[in-house]
């Protein structure tokens, strides 16, 4: 269930031009999520147009009580469901938090693109 969540998702990134989708598995690692996807946006109207299109793909696959956090104009968008936490982001502060080194020991998910 959680990897076709995660499939579904990555493929709606894919399809609309997210950039270096990279999915870390948190579940030995961390208790905050078992799994992050981590995406980034070419500039503020690609991330609102993520950020539409992310909520119109949970609820159209159902995926009720999700969770968000951060907005387009914020560079950093986070929406949570069922342990899954995508964080889609401006290349800046993408490469400022950089999740994939702090998460390093996490391995890596390959996702099949579009």
């Amino acid at each position: 269930m959680e990897l076709d969540i995660i499939n579904e998702i990555t493929a709606f990134l894919d399809d609309r031009k997210a950039e270096d989708i990279v999915v870390l598995d948190l579940r030995e690692h961390a208790n905050i999520a078992d799994y992050f996807v981590i995406a980034t946006g070419a500039n503020k109207p690609h991330l609102k147009s993520l950020y539409d299109g992310l909520q119109r793909c949970y609820k159209d696959h159902g995926y009720k009580h999700f969770q968000k956090a951060g907005n387009p104009e914020s560079g950093w968008m986070i929406f949570d469901y069922q342990g899954i936490m995508v964080h889609v982001f401006e290349r800046e502060l993408r490469e400022f938090y950089d999740l994939e080194k702090l998460w390093k020991d996490a391995p890596r998910i390959e996702v099949e693109a579009g």
